[in-house]
């Protein structure tokens, strides 16, 4: 299969080792980060700005364009491991989770409202103690 897409073995072994570690390393950030997202975090209807101050607004726009160009690189390398070895799913997943783009909460929202996916991460959430994540807003009074 290497010939046929022009790779020598070298370069397969790089591709295996790089398969392996983003593999390595969905085992780790993925508890992670589903471990540090508030309970509360989509129970708004919509995110708002940052807040940031304009003393660190160019920080934000360096950090912005760094978090950009990182997720389109995830998104051009995941597309590249759906027909060669790879995590091809996971690394789109992380490229779209990195991008900012309008529409992107609601998406969010969507994926994590799948019955399977907040099962899973309230699974991962209750195996390190954190209080499971809630989708919608409960009412003041306590009653639903």
């Amino acid at each position: 299969m290497l010939a046929w897409l022009g790779l020598s073995e070298g370069a397969g072994w790089w591709i295996l080792l790089a398969s392996a570690g983003m593999v390595g390393l969905a085992l780790i950030a993925v508890p992670m980060v589903i471990i540090r997202i508030p309970a509360d975090y989509f129970t708004h209807a919509h995110r708002g700005g940052s807040g940031s101050s304009l003393r660190w607004m160019w920080l934000r726009w360096i950090w912005l364009v760094v978090k950009n160009l990182l997720g389109l690189a995830c998104l051009f390398f995941g597309a590249l491991m759906l027909v060669l070895p790879g995590q091809g799913i996971l690394t789109i997943l992380l490229g779209v989770t990195l991008l900012d783009f309008p529409g992107k909460y609601r998406l969010q929202r969507w994926v994590i409202s799948r019955r399977t996916v907040l099962d899973a991460i309230n699974w991962v959430r209750k195996r390190r103690g954190r209080d499971p994540l809630v989708l919608d807003r409960p009412a003041e009074d306590g009653s639903r």
